[in-house]
């Protein structure tokens, strides 16, 4: 009789512990979205003061510790110049334009540059700075050059142009680009994250980086908070449930409240 006795709790105590396995594995592998979406709704006033925060952060920071850059910006005009211009010239001077951006570009004038302004950078850092565009295809390039002090963007610019030109002359053995527009502090415009859109992007990966710590914590969350968790994910009843009894810290607390107020008037 004891033996039967010892071998069914042997068998009731295998079969719970395989239901706690299951269960277990079966919180791990689902995921309550729902549930998620209450999680990260009950915590609505952290995540609120974490965008305000950062949002106020990343705007003051752009505002009084970002340093504006300036862009000073020259043109170029490329086309034969003969006296006889037809379709195949015309063709011929767009195709170029691709040519002319690389030459530009390239180290030789580039060096150039560096060399006659005597600049304490590499080729690689310069031509970080500058940006070639041909607008609707057209015979225009436009040499952009960014810079942190508005001086020093205008003369790279032009030196650009005389040392491009020059270069894209001595490759192509054709006409000379024609200059429209030099470099000038008129045309140089200052360019800088404006203190609103610093603000939304540092609020937006504030809100990405409270929700992903939040969604972080629910995942690892392992535990079983009510009676309908423990049913669903481990087939078991509830048979007693313990409620927290606050009532009795409160009336401890009214009571030590009363004994110093008795003290006060004494």
């Amino acid at each position: 009789m004891d033996k039967t006795i010892d071998k069914s709790k042997t068998e009731w105590m295998q079969e719970n512990s395989a239901r706690l396995a299951a269960g277990n594995k079966m919180q791990e592998d689902t995921i309550d979205l729902l549930e998620l979406f209450f999680t990260l709704l009950s915590h609505w006033k952290l995540i609120l003061v974490v965008i305000i925060f950062c949002g106020g952060i990343a705007g003051l920071y752009n505002k009084y510790m970002v340093k504006p850059s300036y862009q000073a910006k020259a043109q170029i005009y490329i086309t034969n110049t003969d006296q006889m211009i037809n379709i195949q010239n015309v063709q011929l001077s767009a195709a170029l334009t691709v040519d002319y951006e690389e030459i530009l570009r390239s180290f030789t004038v580039l060096q150039k540059v560096i060399d006659a302004m005597e600049l304490d950078m590499s080729y690689e850092e310069l031509s970080s700075m500058i940006t070639i565009t041909n607008p609707n295809d057209s015979h225009i390039l436009k040499i952009y050059v960014l810079t942190g002090d508005p001086r020093l963007s205008i003369d790279i610019a032009n030196t650009i142009l005389k040392y491009g030109i020059d270069q894209i002359y001595r490759i192509v053995g054709n006409d000379e680009p024609t200059i429209i527009d030099s470099a000038v502090e008129k045309t140089t415009k200052i360019v800088k994250t404006s203190t609103a859109k610093a603000g939304l992007m540092g609020a937006m990966i504030g809100g990405v980086l409270v929700c992903g710590v939040l969604v972080l914590q629910f995942l690892l969350d392992m535990t079983f908070k009510t009676e309908d968790e423990i049913e669903n994910y481990m087939n078991l009843p509830v048979i007693a449930v313990i409620p927290v009894y606050a009532e009795k810290e409160k009336d401890l607390e009214d009571s030590s409240k009363k004994r110093r107020r008795k003290k006060n008037v004494r």
